[in-house]
């Protein structure tokens, strides 16, 4: 029974797909200039936890495309932006107000809802 779930569990996680691209520091600042509330989630497409948020981020930022920012970074293919954010584990979702000013951090797997409910804290409407 533990081999069946832990089968289940490693099928799961090969399926699920981070569809987002991971952003540039370009695309990162445009999103902090932007006006709108951004979450980037620093994560890794290897990283179990990561893949399982990626269907939530890509929901999210088809949803709220005019409102806010959804942005991915994959720390392994940007290290470089793994230290300029302070990224200690993976998945990291940093949350910038509207002014661009990092208001909350959190370490770990983030369900949908609570995604929002920093956003709408960030000045999402």
């Amino acid at each position: 029974m533990k081999m069946l779930s832990a089968l289940l569990l490693i099928l799961i996680a090969t399926n699920a797909q981070a569809e987002l691209p991971s952003a540039s520091t370009t695309r990162v600042n445009q999103a902090l200039a932007s006006g709108k509330p951004t979450v980037i989630d620093l994560g890794a497409r290897t990283c179990i936890p990561c893949r399982e948020m990626a269907p939530i981020l890509e929901s999210l930022a088809g949803e709220y495309r005019s409102r806010a920012s959804v942005l991915f970074i994959d720390v392994h293919e940007d290290q470089t932006a793994a230290r300029m954010y302070r990224v200690q584990m993976i998945p990291t979702q940093i949350f910038f107000n509207a002014k661009g000013k990092e208001i909350k951090r959190h370490m770990g797997f983030i369900d949908k809802a609570a995604i929002l409910k920093e956003l709408k804290a960030a000045g999402l409407k």
